[in-house]
């Protein structure tokens, strides 16, 4: 290999780290799912008994996972589903209905029930692993490695600085003043000056950390990594343990928890779940996703679905649910599993088989959907999925999402398992092949989709672009009956109750990846207003890689009034990187986060979010007025920072600039005590105006200036947001 081929190579290789999106991943402890019944007679509550402690080991499942993405298509016109055929249409091979049930058991031996093995195959049980991820044994990292660990080090200076900038202003006056002399600072208003002390007066660990970044060249050139290594672990331990825990955040958010199924079955009663409401409202949670319809079977006694969960047997959790979070000020959602209807992993404690589908499709089997090769779940996974383009599979889960949303007054309804399974269409492993889905499919193409191969060989030129053209139509179908299900439901529901907030639980996959393999084009439900917020389920393994995983859609993209979230995933996350993720989020133009889940909330972690979230900023319901407090958590700083003589632009520009600042804090005053349109486009027309000077022009005396500069755009674009999400929204 010559020198330059190799230089080449090495190019490549830092790019995929340090820029990429299509980058690999990991398994982890899978989330998990339980729940009872059967083709006979369920297994009673009290015989379960003995199996529930078991049971409560196990961690809910939701969706697990996510990754780096790109945009979104506009949708087409979506498939209206059609009357369920009297047969399916003679085609080989064999319909599902007419072939060997071969359901793959999630896997043998009872340790593996309880948990996927860590080499488990399933996507939705793997998390997006963290850029860094260093020998334990000490062995020094790659030059790519060394690579990230730099850019995350000023990363994280950037990061820790918004967090003693935002603190530190807690009690500053609103109103900015024009300072008596104009400041002298340290240093040009580079990204990142690590040669003077520049920043170092918000905290000392700032100097600690100029000093290694001063170093970083010095010492890799002189082969001293494993002292850059240390180091590095001990600044990122240190600024990790000086982050401002003692004070609170006083900004208006949207602070969501998922509060799953094994949690609430722990809680046994009311009074139980009244315990954990405490907890989370003494956290500064003021949203909920409380699991509600799990493998099929709701929390609650239904009227609709065959039988509630034989766990929950006795009470109705779902009606104490509502009740306590509107006792605390919070908002309560229904998080529903839509088309996975069953869970292999907790038959056993249900007394059923390994091969169970659950209690939706044990009574209906015409409503199953299949793989390629005639399985109900696909090899790998342990979970039967409805077939979508079935008219009795929508119309069942319209009836049962109508009656919870009717029944029990939640404030809004979350969809989770909104997709098909994973599949790997390059191995021609597919899924998809319900009788209706593949009659409706054939009477408008020709051709039965199971006879279609994305890979297909052996054929001649013209063959292969009319396989590769039918497939990509059998593709479209399928992401459009989803989608079409997402409107239907949106607007049934939206039409009997207005004010309720619409949510789905989303893969951050690239758009591409996302279609081909589960046929989820959430972009196209969230530009055509089908949904109010898209919950990103960017589970990472580190802030690098969180901040990858959801930048593209956060700062790349836009949705209109609707609003995107990060989910964080506390499993295996230390509560330092946790509350670094959670910075991360507020540096980031998205106006809030989502925590997966209560199971994973741990003593210490509640602690300090009661610490920095207590009070009660405005949330979800007002969206105006949370944009109003958003914009007065930036005044406040920029007070300091002029106060301090930390902030600085040409007085020419410094002065009529404070006052636009201080006219829109008085506009956003109007605007969120009395909402109209008028009030409205004044805001709007005075945010651009403070935002232009912040483009050019303004020096702050931080470590990572840029970074400063950079999270608050971001902040102001998370305020222009709320402003089009409540103008949607909000009276």
């Amino acid at each position: 290999m010559t020198q330059q081929s190799g230089k080449g190579l090495l190019l490549v290789a830092i790019a995929g780290l340090v820029g990429g999106t299509g980058l690999p991943i990991r398994p982890v402890t899978a989330q998990v799912e339980s729940q009872p019944s059967g083709l006979e007679q369920p297994a009673s509550a009290a015989a379960l008994t003995d199996d529930l402690e078991l049971y409560l080991d196990l961690t809910d499942d939701s969706e697990a996972e996510s990754f780096p993405l790109v945009p979104t298509a506009e949708p087409s016109s979506p498939t209206r589903p059609g009357r369920r055929p009297a047969y399916v249409p003679p085609s080989p091979p064999l319909p599902p209905s007419q072939r060997p049930r071969v359901v793959q058991p999630a896997n043998s031996g009872n340790a593996a029930v309880d948990s996927p093995s860590p080499t488990s195959g399933d996507p939705a049980e793997q998390i997006a692993p963290a850029v860094i991820e260093l020998s334990p044994t000490g062995r020094p990292p790659s030059p790519v490695v060394f690579l990230a660990m730099q850019q995350e080090l000023k990363n994280l200076i950037g990061r820790f600085e918004s967090a003693l900038i935002m603190a530190n202003s807690l009690d500053a006056p609103t109103a900015l003043t024009l300072p008596d002399r104009p400041p002298v600072l340290t240093a040009a208003a580079d990204s990142v000056n690590v040669a003077s002390g520049r920043g170092a007066y918000l905290h000392p660990t700032l100097g600690e950390a100029q000093q290694l970044l001063n170093e970083w060249d010095g010492l890799l050139a002189a082969g001293k990594h494993g002292e850059v290594r240390d180091r590095w672990l001990a600044t990122r331990a240190a600024l990790w343990e000086n982050f401002p825990t003692d004070r609170p955040i006083n900004q208006g958010e949207i602070r969501a928890v998922w509060l799953d199924r094994g949690t609430i079955v722990r809680a046994r009663s009311p009074q139980g779940l009244s315990a954990i409401f405490d907890k989370l409202a003494a956290a500064g949670i003021n949203t909920v996703f409380f699991e509600t319809v799990n493998a099929g079977y709701p929390i609650y006694p239904s009227r609709v679905a065959p039988e509630q969960n034989p766990l929950t047997q006795g009470w109705d959790p779902l009606a104490a649910a509502v009740e306590l979070a509107h006792q605390r000020g919070m908002t309560l959602h229904a998080w529903v599993w839509v088309f996975a209807a069953g869970n292999q992993r907790h038959n056993r404690l249900l007394n059923q088989p390994a091969d169970y589908p659950g209690p939706i499709i044990s009574r209906h089997p015409s409503w199953a959907a299949y793989d390629n090769s005639g399985n109900l779940i696909p090899r790998g996974q342990d979970k039967p999925f409805l077939d979508p383009a079935n008219p009795e599979v929508r119309s069942y889960l319209t009836r049962l999402m109508t009656e919870i949303v009717t029944d029990y007054g939640v404030d809004g309804l979350h969809l989770d398992y909104i997709r098909y399974p994973f599949q790997d269409p390059g191995a021609n492993r597919t899924y998809g092949y319900g009788e209706v889905a593949r009659w409706r499919f054939q009477s408008v193409a020709g051709v039965d989709p199971v006879t279609l191969n994305p890979r297909a060989s052996g054929l001649d030129r013209n063959q292969q672009i009319q396989q590769q053209v039918l497939w990509e139509r059998w593709t479209e179908f399928r992401v459009q009956q989803v989608t079409s299900f997402v409107e239907t439901i949106s607007s049934t529901l939206r039409r009997q109750h207005p004010g309720l907030v619409m949510s789905a639980a989303v893969f951050a996959n690239p758009e591409h990846e996302r279609l081909q393999r589960i046929q989820q084009d959430w972009g196209a439900w969230a530009r055509a207003d089908y949904l109010d917020w898209i919950v990103l389920m960017s589970y990472a393994g580190d802030t690098s890689r969180f901040e990858r995983i959801v930048s593209p859609w956060l700062v790349n993209e836009s949705f209109g009034s609707t609003l995107v979230i990060p989910g964080i995933r506390l499993l295996d996350l230390s509560n330092a990187a946790t509350i670094d993720q959670m910075q991360a989020s507020r540096d980031l133009p998205t106006p809030g986060y989502a925590l997966f889940a209560v199971a994973d909330l741990n003593t210490e972690l509640n602690t300090v979010l009661a610490q920095t979230q207590s009070g009660s900023p405005p949330g979800p319901t007002t969206p105006y007025a949370m944009a109003a407090s958003r914009y007065a958590a930036l005044q406040r700083e920029w007070s300091w920072l002029l106060t301090h003589q930390r902030l600085w632009m040409d007085r020419n520009a410094l002065e009529p600039w404070i006052g636009e600042v201080n006219d829109l804090g008085s506009q956003f005053d109007n605007l969120a005590q009395e909402p109209s349109h008028r009030h409205l486009e004044n805001v709007r027309a005075g945010l651009a105006r403070v935002r232009t000077p912040l483009n050019q022009g303004v020096l702050v005396d931080t470590t990572n200036s840029g970074y400063r500069l950079r999270s608050w755009q971001h902040r102001l674009t998370a305020i222009e947001q709320l402003l089009e999400h409540g103008e949607r929204s909000q009276p």
